[in-house]
């Protein structure tokens, strides 16, 4: 039953982001394919995602703790947080530490989350920012 119910939150979920998806703007100077493509990819793949789990349920779903569910809830916030710093603090710095804090709890320790954080973050700019010239987020550093 609590599968039937994820997909239904997953279903509503689903045609909601569809919808926020056809409100997009497009520019007169957009692709064939436009901006709203994407997102609403994304949202058919979750909706027939979610109609599996309605149609075809697991007998026996194991849910996770309690403390699993609260650990990906903050990871959630976590991103949520990045996109509202990512305009203040720039594409470098807000990457940094949010690789930083994902690998952390993805089981990596404090060194090596570091490592990961600064190198994710500087090889993602160096591709997009320098190499093919994509506009990502400044920060008071310019970069």
């Amino acid at each position: 039953m609590s599968d039937r119910i994820l997909g239904v939150i997953g279903v509503a979920l689903a045609a909601f982001y569809i919808w926020q998806a056809t409100l997009i703007q497009e520019s007169f100077m957009s692709d064939p394919v436009g901006p709203k493509t994407f997102p609403i990819i994304i949202g058919v793949i979750l909706g027939l995602s979610s109609i599996y789990f309605i149609i075809k349920p697991d007998p026996e779903p194991q849910w996770a703790s309690v403390g699993r569910t609260m650990e990906v809830l903050f990871a959630a916030a976590v991103l949520f947080g990045y996109a509202y710093a990512l305009p203040i603090g720039g594409f470098v710095l807000t990457t940094a530490i949010t690789a930083m804090f994902l690998s952390w709890r993805l089981g990596a320790g404090p060194v090596q989350a570091a490592i990961a954080g600064a190198t994710i973050s500087v090889g993602i700019y160096v591709l997009f920012g320098v190499v093919l010239g994509l506009s990502l987020a400044r920060g008071p550093w310019g970069f």
